[in-house]
């Protein structure tokens, strides 16, 4: 990482949903690797990118920034799981490794604006057991800051809003508890931000995922729709009188919804009894 520096004078709010699990231990980077679909071990110190932990059955049960902070130690930035049972969860995999899995008192809180020293995959550690990273890209900067035992970053249903939004521009899904063991990664299209790995080895789910890739049977994927609606989470989308896919989850009237990949882009299209309209996603979180 890079050297400390002071924190940016830019506003910091609480980032909702979003809590922190570490682990630690001789053991954590080859447990990472056996558990998630990221290549961890490819992941240099000091560098961050996407990961997901799945079902033996390939379906996303968590998608979450993975920090390689150094050799010994891993966080992970969950985005919509509830950390302590995501924790539990991973315990029963621990066995004879070497390793501590906790949820820390760490205060989690985002900024839209450019990081001070993170960029792309690099973090940056800075004063007060702080760990700034990059989290969006030049077009719409956003910074993320994990804080161990941090006061509370105040709470700003605006700022809120607005990184959720952000979030679903990028093609970040954001899988509230009816949506999580409901995808496999392809159908999410989790390599728009290179999430896992065909190549790097077993871990739950990669049998399948492989299968997925290898057979070219991979149907579906994530899209972006523009739409007034206010639909709940696993509403249909229809395409005339018939099921065109399912919506993942909502930001405003900005939705993400699983469709078939040769779908029309000029679609007649509705979400709960009203018009959808397809719209490009960003790039740029890739990492």
């Amino acid at each position: 990482m890079s050297d400390k520096l002071e924190l940016p004078v830019a506003a910091f709010f609480a980032v909702p949903g979003a809590h922190c699990v570490r682990l630690e231990g001789r053991d954590a980077v080859a447990f990472a690797q056996a558990q998630f679909t990221s290549d961890v071990t490819a992941l240099a110190d000091g560098h961050w990118h996407w990961s997901a932990w799945l079902t033996p059955k390939g379906r996303v049960v968590a998608i979450f920034a993975l920090l390689r902070v150094h050799g010994e130690r891993i966080d992970l930035v969950l985005l919509d799981a509830v950390a302590d049972a995501f924790a539990a969860s991973l315990q029963r995999f621990v066995f004879r490794s070497k390793l501590r899995i906790s949820v820390p008192d760490a205060m989690i809180a985002g900024g839209m604006h450019a990081p001070g020293a993170a960029a792309g995959s690099a973090l940056a550690a800075m004063d007060g057991d702080a760990i700034e990273i990059d989290f969006g890209d030049p077009g719409s900067p956003r910074t993320l800051r994990i804080v161990d035992g941090g006061p509370c970053a105040p709470e700003s249903a605006d700022f809120a809003a607005q990184w959720r939004h952000a979030d679903l521009e990028y093609g970040l899904p954001r899988l509230p508890a009816s949506q999580r063991e409901q995808w496999t990664p392809q159908q999410l299209s989790l390599e728009r931000l290179r999430a896992y790995s065909i190549r790097k080895g077993c871990y739950p789910g990669q049998e399948i995922v492989a299968r997925t890739h290898f057979l070219g049977q991979a149907k579906r994927g994530l899209f972006a729709l523009e739409s007034a609606a206010t639909p709940e989470p696993g509403s249909d989308v229809l395409l005339g009188e018939r099921v065109a896919g399912k919506l993942v989850c909502s930001a405003g009237t900005l939705h993400l919804a699983v469709l078939a990949q040769d779908l029309d882009p000029a679609a007649d299209l509705a979400v709960a009894g009203q018009p959808a309209v397809l719209r490009p996603l960003r790039d740029g979180l890739a990492r």
